[in-house]
């Protein structure tokens, strides 16, 4: 995620991957069984929407044609936003098959809702463009024997920056949506890709995982465990949708790690840590610490530097007692709190 839009105006909203792939598998499949490619191409969304696509890429030789579509994420921070995503069309041995082409990778770890050994396209995805193949066949009197092979052209690059190495998917971007439709910020994407990260990690047998605010504390907190990179959790701000779903889906044990803000929030109760959603209670920090200086304080950090690691134990301490609350019995707790140079200031388990 490094675009920053303008916060000051509407957000502007954008396509998935999967709506893309299946803008250009549509596409193709018109040029390969019509002769000729169309400008542009309309397909229908899993609510219903039908979002117009103009083509970026188109070729074609004996058998087989390619378009391509240049994906607009909209106003979403998307690493995938201006990517191109092809798809190639052909005749299959038997119904509509999918094959991983340049840039798209392949599932190796279980947990996933594809299988493992197969293309990293989503669920979903496939089955917007097995309904465009199957309405164009009929339109057509053709059979629906086609195989799609989608490519992201640097795809292997831009995977490096998803969690896509994490979850076991190699080799490059995954075809992802659920609506066709990418929404800025989206909180449930991010919430859903913690949701993934737990069934891998749960199908891979892996008995503890970390759930960090960034960066810096998933770095200190995989080192002082030893953790695997597919049992860190990138749980960001949103601590509330990891530990929902950790009680339906359990873990024998779980390490929550971050700075002394977010963690403040996580002790005073807040399951939604982002800086517009939830704020320091200083008044209550003071009072629950017990040194009324704190009230006084502008940010966590001002307190931690007032006060020193004995308000990091205390905020560790205070955010474990919410957090097993939160998680249920099955779930062993512990918790870090971490300075901005990745050093440890209160643990609490």
């Amino acid at each position: 995620m490094t675009r920053k839009p303008d916060l000051d105006r509407d957000l502007r909203r954008g396509w998935t991957t999967g709506a893309c792939a299946t803008a250009a598998t549509k596409a193709a499949l018109s040029a390969l069984w019509d002769g000729a490619f169309p400008r542009e191409v309309q397909i229908t969304l899993p609510k219903g929407e039908t979002p117009v696509f103009t083509l970026a890429h188109q070729a074609s030789g004996p058998g087989w044609a390619e378009a391509g579509i240049t994906k607009d994420a909209g106003d979403d921070p998307d690493v995938t936003h201006g990517a191109l995503v092809i798809a190639r069309v052909a005749a299959s041995e038997g119904g509509v098959r999918f094959v991983a082409g340049d840039g798209v990778g392949h599932v190796t770890k279980a947990g996933l809702p594809i299988g493992v050994g197969e293309p990293a396209i989503n669920p979903v995805p496939r089955a917007m463009m097995v309904a465009e193949v199957e309405a164009l066949a009929t339109a057509h009197g053709l059979a629906p024997d086609v195989t799609i092979t989608v490519s992201i052209p640097g795809g292997a690059e831009l995977a490096a920056k998803t969690w896509n190495p994490r979850l076991g998917i190699k080799g490059g971007l995954s075809i992802l949506g659920t609506t066709g439709v990418v929404r800025p910020f989206s909180c449930a994407a991010w919430i859903a890709s913690i949701h993934r990260g737990i069934d891998v990690a749960r199908a891979e047998g892996v008995a503890h995982v970390a759930g960090t605010t960034g960066a810096t504390s998933e770095a200190t907190v995989q080192r002082l465990y030893g953790l695997p990179d597919h049992a860190m959790l990138d749980m960001g701000d949103f601590v509330g949708g990891m530990v929902k779903y950790l009680r339906r889906h359990p873990v024998p044990r779980l390490t929550v790690g971050g700075g002394i803000g977010k963690m403040t929030k996580l002790a005073q109760g807040a399951v939604d840590l982002h800086s517009k959603r939830s704020q320091v209670d200083f008044a209550a920090l003071a009072d629950s610490f017990g040194a009324a200086e704190i009230a006084g304080c502008n940010t966590a950090l001002e307190a931690l530097e007032r006060c020193g690691p004995p308000l990091a134990e205390h905020v560790a301490t205070r955010a474990l007692a919410q957090l097993r609350r939160m998680v249920g019995p099955e779930t062993e707790v512990d918790t870090v709190v971490i300075d901005r140079a990745g050093q440890i200031m209160g643990r609490a388990s």
